[in-house]
């Protein structure tokens, strides 16, 4: 039994530092996502594209990737911030 919890508490202190890693990627992702599709989103507007359902749904979705981001959930940002963009980028095709 002591063991077996030596062998955890070694891989847990081994993938410590991956974890962290993994966190970070995940919020410099969002953090830069959310900036370039702020700026994908405010040149979709000066467009004329504001109206349309998809630049709403992409602003919402922005908004909610910010607070995603502001409570530490990145993955969660990164996927909202993901499809926010697919919704600007398809507001472009109409």
């Amino acid at each position: 039994m002591r063991a077996l919890i030596s062998l955890c508490l070694a891989f847990l202190l081994a993938a410590a530092p991956a974890f962290a890693a993994g966190a970070k990627g995940a919020k410099a992702a969002c953090e830069n996502g959310l900036r370039q599709a702020s700026r994908e989103l405010d040149r979709a507007k000066a467009k004329g594209r504001g109206g349309t359902w998809e630049i709403t749904k992409a602003a919402t979705l922005l908004a909610g990737a910010k607070i995603q981001s502001e409570c530490g959930k990145y993955p969660n940002c990164v996927d909202k911030v993901r499809r926010a963009r697919a919704y600007i980028a398809r507001s472009r095709k109409k």
